[in-house]
């Protein structure tokens, strides 16, 4: 048979096949769009022919397929015959890729390799260099089973014996796989604030968060019924801890923060919210049954004398409500605070955690889970390791840390485990046999309370930043020296959320919904806009009343409205709303919330009746939230409107007649 009829016929055979294995690269295009589009890296290998392919996949990518865009990071790792050749000097030619992979990439980064015998051995170092790393590794290879596609996270397995039809198909995928991206680009680059500039900026931090309570007062004298002090109160400094002062320590920087957190429906998740959302914290609450824990301090003259827990031992977190996760595949960077009572042992947590493509550092705890694989960083203290290494302490705190500190990065497969140590800075344990040692400029002495906070708060900024490891942790050693300096959480004053009037705030609400719960009582609450409160509004309010014992008024603010109705939309301001609310005698309280729809507010809310008045029944759209609320036994009805009120129809009239005086 002539050569070129011979290699049609088996391009020819192979394509057939080829297009239900070709599948994935939609997913592969798609997946590539959401982490280049937000700052994320790409990098590519191959051998020989393979190689050439990796760098036209690079050239596609840094430059454009065929209409404009702006580039995506994406680097080969064939083309640098200076560092091709060094490296294989210095460390044979099994390493060239894998050496390039630690020194390019990040954790989340995607390693894409060509072969098409897939056994190469370089590529194959690769592979495992980017799992160390904490990347994800996909393959397009030739048929069948092979060393470096089976080590790899996913691999297209291009069906044809013969390595030249393997490689044009590899050809085909690249150029595929790049149609997929740009499909798939204006969605992240313009979608709005959410997955634009915002995501690129926004911190998550992931953890249990308690209510810390500091009771400030002096001691004159001795009980005289027991020898024990009594302490005088002289005032009372409340902020959240945990996770939560994690997240106002990251929203002092000024960034955009997200938590992911449980909130009970108390009184203390009350505070807790309005503590968070008043220092600019957008709080993402899973359902916390039970009380909301609480660490009371009791100090005089800057002492603790004792110090009082509320909240009993941990109870796992309820489902998670629709949507609260997302915020993790948005984020610039995710720092998990564990305190070891459940969000981070959550099974849908832990999932979003594994699929998020941002740098995640994790400060563990003792009686938390472990970190999920291929995290870029851990930063346990020196009693952390111990406990959760077995190791004994022998020898030097180096020692100590340097053995401990290599064991459990191993054994959690992460990137890099930096193991603090007080006043003697930190030890940094990472692939390399030999640690980094980063001490304090100078020591400080005070408070420690929160130090290991800003340590990894800190170096969770820095690597968002694109910081190497190493220069984050430097970075993190000096703001906890400057932060214990300073004097920790007694220069920690977050913004105290302004009085409002009776029945109206996030912590009124949990005021009178605990009273309700307290009794058995039935929380009611309903949501709406109420711009220019009318008697159909009303009528939903007094029948929504009716179904439980108070009434909870979650109410759009004023930017929420505007985009839902329009920017002339509301006529009437959120403060003068709520009061108006308010001051009806069928509602208990109003809360304000900044998101176009109420999810957030309910997650900590939780009522057991939501109520919508309008046209949810009878064929009309499904009733909104009704799926969230579910979620902790709750139940989701529709009270009918009064007919011929509504405020648009209001305002319609209202606008008419003013047209016909003019």
């Amino acid at each position: 048979m002539d050569p070129l009829d011979q290699h049609l016929a088996a391009l020819g055979e192979a394509i057939g096949p080829f297009r239900p294995v070709a599948a994935r690269l939609a997913d592969w295009g798609t997946e590539l769009a959401r982490h280049l589009g937000t700052g994320g890296r790409l990098l590519v290998a191959g051998n020989g022919g393979s190689a050439a392919e990796a760098q036209h996949l690079v050239a596609e990518l840094v430059g454009k397929l065929r209409a404009d865009r702006a580039p995506l990071s994406a680097i080969a790792l064939t083309p640098d015959s200076s560092v091709l050749t060094a490296l294989s000097n210095d460390y044979g030619y099994d390493e060239v890729f894998a050496r390039q992979v630690r020194a390019h990439g990040r954790p989340g980064d995607v390693l894409l390799v060509l072969s098409t015998s897939g056994r190469s051995a370089n590529l194959l170092a690769a592979v495992r260099a980017a799992r160390e790393c904490g990347m994800r590794s996909w393959a397009m290879v030739g048929p069948g089973s092979s060393p470096v596609g089976d080590a790899c996270d996913e691999a297209l397995r291009c069906p044809s014996p013969e390595s030249q039809v393997v490689q044009e198909l590899h050809l085909v995928a690249v150029h595929v796989m790049c149609e997929y991206i740009d499909l798939a680009l204006p969605e992240v680059l313009g979608g709005g604030r959410r997955k634009g500039r915002m995501a690129m900026d926004r911190l998550v931090i992931v953890g249990d968060t308690l209510l810390d309570r500091d009771v400030e007062g002096v001691v004159r004298r001795i009980a005289p019924d027991a020898p024990a002090p009594v302490l005088d109160e002289q005032h009372v400094h409340e902020r959240p801890g945990g996770a939560g002062l994690a997240a106002l320590l990251a929203a002092a920087e000024g960034r955009p923060v997200a938590l992911v957190t449980a909130l009970a429906g108390d009184a203390g998740g009350a505070r807790l919210s309005a503590l968070l959302t008043a220092a600019g914290v957008e709080v993402h609450a899973l359902p916390l049954p039970g009380a909301t824990p609480e660490k009371n301090r009791l100090r005089a003259n800057g002492q603790v004398l004792l110090r009082l827990d509320r909240g009993g031992d941990p109870v796992p977190p309820g489902d998670a409500p629709p949507g609260v996760l997302d915020v993790l595949g948005d984020a610039a960077a995710i720092l998990v605070s564990d305190y070891g009572r459940g969000v981070c042992q959550h099974p849908a947590v832990r999932a979003a955690l594994a699929e998020a493509t941002a740098p995640i550092v994790w400060d563990p705890h003792p009686n938390g889970p472990p970190p999920v694989a291929g995290v870029q960083l851990v930063t346990p203290n020196l009693a952390e390791v111990r406990a959760l290494s077995g190791d004994a302490g022998k020898g030097s705190t180096l020692s100590t840390a340097q053995r401990a500190g290599q064991q459990l990065r191993q054994r959690w497969r992460a990137a890099a485990v930096a193991v603090t140590c007080g006043a003697e800075g930190a030890v940094l344990c990472h692939a390399g046999p030999t640690p980094l040692v980063v001490p304090p400029a100078e020591v400080a002495t005070g408070d420690t309370c929160g130090a290991g906070d800003r340590f990894a708060v800190t170096a969770t900024v820095a690597l968002a930043g694109g910081a190497l490891v190493s220069e984050a942790v430097q970075a993190a050693v000096r703001a906890a020296t400057d932060y214990v300096r300073a004097g920790a959480t007694a220069v920690l004053e977050p913004p105290v959320p302004p009085a409002e009037p009776g029945r109206i705030g996030a912590g009124e609400a949990g005021r009178v919904i605990a009273e309700v719960r307290a009794r058995g009582g039935t929380v009611v609450a309903t949501g709406g806009c109420f711009d220019l409160l009318h008697t159909g509004h009303l009528a939903t309010l007094r029948a929504a009343r009716q179904l439980g014992d108070c009434l909870v008024v979650c109410l759009n603010s004023d930017a929420s409205v505007r985009g839902l109705k329009g920017p002339d939309r509301p006529l009437t301001g959120q403060d003068d709303r709520a009061r108006l609310l308010a001051a009806l005698d069928c509602v208990d309280a109003v809360v304000v919330f900044d998101e176009p729809t109420p999810e957030a507010v309910l997650a900590w809310l939780r009522p057991d009746v939501w109520v919508k008045g309008g046209d949810y029944a009878d064929g009309g759209p499904g009733l909104p939230e009704a799926d969230l609320v579910r979620h902790w036994g709750g139940a989701a009805v529709v009270v009918p409107y009064l007919d011929g009120h509504s405020t648009t129809r209001t305002i319609a009239a209202a606008r008419a007649t003013a047209d016909s005086r003019r």
